[in-house]
């Protein structure tokens, strides 16, 4: 018996240590597991990017000389960004704004820009360099439906062809601001585009996100007006309006919107070359009360005997409050119903205050009252139109395409 005893305890440390080894090793195979999925999604979100370059040259003699590569890489892209800053001035100061072009700058080229010298251009690559081309225009009468055999024609609708694509998912770029410092690059603009080469030196990781780069600076005294569509929102809101006078045209892009150093919001910069009016909206004014009031509405039927047409007749009236200390520029837009049917008549009534524009900015039917508001002073905006249609016939206004 103690000769099995001491032999089961024989066997029991050598279990023991089996046991001790086999957790050692899974302890350290998940170790190299983690190690292997970190080196797989670095290797994922940096892929090798190798390129080969083979250059063959003859000389006669013995000669220094200096090579220079140039090749293009993709997924390599910058957004032009803007900060808009509005001084709205004061009774001894004239308003100004602050415009700061800045380019947000995105590289996934799979390699690392390390100290390098930077430029920016308006040249758009991605759209080629020939315009598309049409092809001829066909107006002819609509082809019957050719016949199927009815399993064919089942098959047609219950079966969805496999080869059809898939709905492609929307997709959304997420753009993270880091700071930089402040540079602003010297612009080289030729008859055909713009170049900005930003001072000194960057470093952009590959798949870092976005960083911004200071391009120009520009202080600009604009014009101030409250604009207003009562008609879909009563909120005065203030605007800015200035003409571009840079040789570089503005481009698309975000902008960040402050007054008197208060964010107020973000915005889009529409392109404007050079003596192009440029707009962008500061926010609400909330001293400016805005209230449009319907003062009339008639529906009827016209005819001296028989009744030959219907009428819808309409009127109302807005209100401007200006709470500033100040006279402030304010113009109030608003819509007169456009008809492109001979049978459906629309008129402007003479009780209409005569508006300072019609078909703003080649709107058909947009008009705008611009007119500026003294200190305290309370003005009237009145607005009435008719429309007569056949009595046979039902309209409906709908909003232009």
């Amino acid at each position: 018996m103690s000769e099995w005893r001491a032999a089961f305890s024989a066997v029991g440390d050598e279990v023991a240590t089996a046991d001790n080894a086999i957790r050692d090793a899974t302890r350290k195979q998940r170790d190299i597991d983690r190690e292997i999925a970190r080196l797989e999604a670095d290797r994922a979100a940096k892929p090798p990017s190798k390129l080969e370059v083979r250059i063959e040259l003859a000389s006669v003699a013995a000669t220094r000389a200096t090579l220079r590569v140039t090749y293009a890489v993709r997924n390599a892209r910058w957004m032009p960004i803007y900060d808009a800053r509005l001084d709205t001035g004061a009774k001894d100061r004239k308003p100004a704004i602050e415009l700061v072009r800045r380019a947000e700058i995105t590289q996934s080229t799979g390699e690392d820009w390390s100290n390098v010298a930077l430029a920016v251009s308006t040249v758009r690559v991605a759209r080629g360099g020939n315009a598309p081309d049409l092809n001829s225009l066909i107006v002819r009468y609509p082809q019957p439906p050719r016949p199927l055999a009815a399993g064919r024609a089942f098959d047609s609708v219950q079966q969805p062809s496999a080869l059809m694509p898939a709905p492609a998912a929307p997709s959304m770029e997420q753009h993270l601001f880091k700071k930089a410092e402040e540079q602003e690059a010297a612009a080289e603009v030729s008859a055909f585009q713009a170049s900005f080469k930003i001072p000194g030196r960057v470093s952009i990781a590959a798949n870092e996100g976005a960083k911004s780069l200071r391009i120009a600076t520009a202080t600009i005294t604009p014009d101030l007006a409250v604009r207003a569509v009562p008609v879909l929102d009563p909120t005065a809101f203030l605007e800015a309006s200035f003409v571009q006078a840079d040789d570089a045209p503005l481009l698309p892009g975000q902008v960040s919107i402050y007054r008197d150093g208060i964010f107020v919001g973000r915005s889009r910069m529409a392109t404007a070359a050079k003596d192009e009016t440029v707009r962008l909206g500061f926010g609400a004014d909330d001293k400016v009360k805005i209230e449009r009031a319907v003062v009339k509405r008639n529906e009827g039927s016209a005819g001296l005997i028989v009744t030959t047409s219907k009428t819808d007749e309409r009127a109302f009236k807005t209100t401007v409050r200006n709470g500033h200390d100040f006279p402030i520029k304010v113009a109030i837009q608003d819509q007169l119903p456009v008809s492109e049917n001979d049978d459906i008549v629309v008129e402007m009534l003479p009780s209409s205050t005569p508006a300072t524009t019609t078909n703003l900015r080649d709107r058909r039917g947009v008009l705008e009252w611009a007119f500026e508001a003294k200190a305290g002073e309370v003005r009237d905006v009145n607005f009435a139109w008719r429309m007569r249609w056949p009595k046979d016939k039902g309209v409906v206004m709908v909003p232009a395409g």
